[in-house]
């Protein structure tokens, strides 16, 4: 009867060393039905900075928190000008959270795919094609032996002739959604109860901004937020162009917004 009546702390010592047999390979399901390195990639996206991509009438905004704000950097040189936005195509851009150097290999297989969409049929490739594209790659990296999780998310922003703006997130699995608005990274869970309460769908690009910023500095370690904080940018189709054109918003165009945010979240302590 001892022997049967564990306590909680031995049964959860146990499930922890059943757990360690079966988290060192992607490609073998614990008891349980889990894939432990899978879930690792994951919660290693949660520890690195976040990222909001929201999508409003005018177009679709990203952001993200700058890690490295270093004096010393220069922001000039190849690898340093942007540290969590690309550009994948003329209409579609991505935001990362996680390994960058991870998602760097991603990201050229992205480019790739779609210029060789371009060349064979001579028209951009519908967003959601190419997404669903890059996640297979990454489901690949779950199933064979070898090979670990990407350990990187993305939120993909982009627009096209048959589905307009588009916002979408996919996760080290190569799982994959549509979304309205969305928060990848560090307190993703509190970002979303903001983005969920906060949300309209008419949003200008100046509200979708405002949002994402005050969104970040409710999720980011330091007490204010400022532009050199923050790395923002924007897609949105100009119909005089027939063109999206994506463009990121400067440390200027900012200040004002940053400046708004911090006064709110000071009048809102106060109350």
């Amino acid at each position: 009867a001892a022997a049967l009546e564990r306590a909680p702390g031995d049964r959860e010592r146990e499930r922890e060393a059943m757990a360690r047999r079966y988290d060192s390979r992607t490609t073998i399901f614990s008891p349980e039905g889990r894939l432990y390195q899978v879930e690792y990639a994951m919660e290693s996206i949660s520890n690195s900075g976040s990222a909001i991509g929201i999508l409003c009438k005018e177009g679709i905004v990203l952001a993200t928190e700058k890690k490295v704000i270093s004096k010393l950097l220069d922001t000039g040189a190849v690898g340093c000008r942007r540290e969590k936005m690309y550009k994948l195509d003329d209409h579609i851009a991505v935001a990362v959270a996680g390994l960058t150097a991870d998602a760097n290999i991603l990201i050229n297989k992205a480019r790739l795919s779609a210029q060789q969409y371009l060349f064979t049929y001579q028209e951009s490739m519908p967003v959601e094609q190419l997404v669903r594209r890059l996640c297979d790659v990454k489901q690949g990296y779950t199933q064979f032996g070898g090979m670990r999780p990407f350990g990187v998310s993305f939120l993909y922003a982009g627009w096209d002739e048959e589905s307009g703006y588009q916002l979408y997130h996919s996760d080290p699995s190569g799982n994959y959604a549509g979304w309205k608005a969305h928060a990848i990274g560090a307190n993703n869970q509190q970002a979303q109860n903001i983005l969920n309460q906060e949300y309209k769908e008419d949003f200008t690009f100046r509200d979708a901004m405002k949002l994402a910023l005050k969104v970040l500095s409710k999720t980011m370690d330091s007490t204010s937020l400022t532009s050199d904080k923050v790395e923002m940018s924007t897609v949105k189709y100009d119909e005089g162009a027939s063109q999206v054109v994506f463009s990121y918003v400067s440390e200027e165009e900012l200040d004002p917004l940053t400046a708004e945010v911090n006064e709110e979240g000071k009048a809102a302590k106060t109350d």
